[in-house]
């Protein structure tokens, strides 16, 4: 239906940069705080894992996002092709 060619979506070098300079330094400022933390070993520990579970799982959700909207995309590509072909097809038998 459209011409229109499909612009990738792509994140700038600055913001890839930004993302991974964020990460680590709010990284150290977590570890910082719990290695500072007035609190037993299991306590500091529990935190730690706390921390590494969220990250993780954050992750996770990032990824499975992203995986769906790449789906999506794919899928609303196929869907518009078949659209083209049944057009196509009805524009022809008239």
């Amino acid at each position: 239906m459209s011409d229109l060619p499909q612009i990738p979506l792509r994140t700038s070098q600055a913001f890839t940069w930004f993302s991974f300079v964020n990460f680590a330094v709010a990284g150290t400022m977590m570890a910082g705080g719990i290695y500072f933390l007035e609190a037993s070993f299991s306590a500091k520990g529990f935190y730690a894992m706390a921390t590494l579970m969220l990250v993780s799982s954050t992750v996770g959700i990032t990824k499975a996002m992203r995986d769906k909207e790449e789906s999506d995309r794919l899928h609303n590509k196929l869907e518009e092709a078949r659209t083209e072909r049944l057009l196509a097809e009805v524009s022809r038998d008239r």
